[in-house]
């Protein structure tokens, strides 16, 4: 009986979310984004991803970092929404706790999406990236969370940023709004 009990109790649970629809505009992107969340790779990054974006806390958050031939940053719900002051955008994170490391094998190659983070390997929180192109310098110190499937062109239209550290000025663009798919 014990056994028939969790299995209805698993097709009762709600589904795990298998992706992301980034609906991106600005003065460079305009278009969505689809992802494929990796949640057998990094289950507890792609849970925090798909928490903060099925309480729209995701929406209207801009690119903050974008740096030519490698990578477009997102995800400060703390500083990084349109409107605020820019000059903090990419300092903050959520109200939720940082993640300890989910490193894998996965290479960082175009189209990859990671998690940002600070020094300590276990500070990720809620700003990613997107990889423009290869960063295999990357691969094992970064997590892995997921993929683009479609929207590259979207990606690669991103407006970019400016010196070493790719800060976006002026008016940079934004996730209008980033929906759960399952």
């Amino acid at each position: 009986m014990r056994k028939l009990a969790a299995v209805f109790a698993l097709m009762a649970s709600p589904a795990l979310a298998t992706g992301l629809q980034i609906e991106v505009e600005g003065e460079g992107a305009n278009g969505t984004i689809t992802v494929d969340l990796l949640d057998d790779v990094a289950p507890k990054h792609v849970e925090q991803i798909a928490a903060l974006a099925s309480e729209g806390q995701y929406d209207g958050v801009v690119f903050h970092r974008v740096i030519d031939g490698f990578m477009a940053q997102t995800g400060d719900v703390q500083f990084g929404k349109l409107g605020g002051d820019m000059r903090r955008a990419g300092t903050g994170g959520s109200t939720r706790d940082d993640l300890p490391a989910e490193f894998s094998d996965l290479p960082f190659e175009r189209g990859v999406i990671g998690m940002a983070r600070a020094q300590d390997p276990n500070s990720a929180n809620s700003q990613f990236f997107i990889m423009f192109d290869p960063g295999p310098f990357l691969n094992g110190q970064y997590t892995v969370v997921g993929k683009v499937t479609d929207g590259m062109d979207v990606v690669d239209a991103i407006k970019r940023g400016d010196g070493p550290n790719g800060a976006v000025t002026g008016q940079p663009d934004v996730m209008k709004k980033v929906t759960v798919t399952e």
